[in-house]
């Protein structure tokens, strides 16, 4: 259950939580037509702080437009402004944020962009998605039998609602067979992503990640540790990897915003390393959690501090 903030942002006005809502026969109720973002606000050590505010909001920009949302109404400055405003009304110092664009209440039908466009901005209190323990000890995962949306099927780069039930039926299946998350394979049988996560496989010090092409979010997350292994001088390169080479990995670590950087302790019941975080997947922590807590330089400008009322 959701802890519920004082105000959500509706269209330009802040409105009481329990009065964010949508008519039933709305667009997005029977099409799936919404995209959104997932965005973590930390309390540093000067206050609250916004991980890549920026970035966040041009994907939801980028999403919109990919599903022709035309009639998108609002800037990527506004965007971002209200967001800060929105953490800063509800006081709070670290939080989850979700923005969504969705498809209204309007005529019915597979075309919904006769529809306006409604924009919704709300932000709760929210731990570690899979646990505070997966910080250090790894989770159980499995390969699923689901595989990930084909390219010219639904369009990978945008973060769109109607992508989350390919999403859903991969986690759900993971749960229901004993696994914290499933890691789903492209239509030509190569690791893709978990349900909600990139994923990252270590081998003799090297991280090797599945390119965009197969079928992955652009995460924002998953930027970051690009950066920040080059940063830190660990080789790390995008190719296709094959199912088998999660088995023989040194390390593998699932990232995301929602899952930040969490190790893999298995897959399919076969140990990955150690069986628990590896040192590459710890220095990577180190250093992102260090950034947005405000103990380590923020040297890439991820961090957009909330105003204080």
């Amino acid at each position: 259950m959701l802890k519920a903030t004082e105000k959500i942002w509706r269209n330009g006005e802040f409105i009481a939580w329990d009065d964010a809502k949508i008519h039933v026969l709305s667009h997005v109720v029977s099409y799936g037509s919404s995209v959104f973002e997932g965005i973590r606000c930390y309390e540093t050590v000067s206050g609250p702080a916004i991980f890549r505010l920026p970035e966040h909001v041009r994907r939801l920009v980028d999403s919109a437009k990919i599903y022709r949302m035309d009639t998108f109404q609002f800037t990527q400055a506004e965007l971002e402004t209200a967001i800060l405003e929105l953490v800063a009304v509800n006081h709070l110092r670290s939080c989850y944020i979700r923005p969504i664009a969705l498809r209204g209440y309007g005529a019915m039908g597979v075309n919904g962009m006769k529809n306006p466009v409604d924009v919704f901005l709300a932000c709760w209190e929210w731990g570690k998605y899979l646990g505070e323990e997966a910080m250090a000890e790894g989770v159980d995962v499995c390969v699923s039998s689901w595989s990930r949306i084909a390219p010219n099927t639904l369009p990978a780069l945008s973060k769109a609602g109607a992508n989350y039930m390919n999403s859903q039926l991969i986690n759900m299946e993971a749960v229901a067979n004993g696994y914290a998350e499933g890691i789903a394979l492209d239509k030509s049988g190569y690791v893709s992503e978990g349900a909600g996560e990139n994923i990252f496989v270590v081998r003799d010090g090297k991280i090797v990640t599945p390119p965009l092409g197969t079928s992955v979010l652009p995460g924002i997350t998953r930027d970051a540790v690009l950066t920040l292994a080059k940063d830190l001088g660990i080789p790390i390169v995008e190719q296709t990897i094959p199912r088998e080479l999660l088995y023989i990995a040194d390390e593998v670590f699932f990232s995301g915003t929602a899952a930040e950087i969490s190790p893999i302790r298995s897959i399919d019941r076969i140990t990955i390393g150690a069986g628990r975080r590896g040192p590459i997947t710890e220095l990577l922590q180190k250093e992102f959690f260090g950034i947005v807590a405000g103990t380590i330089a923020d040297r890439h400008g991820w961090l957009s501090m909330v105003p204080t009322k």
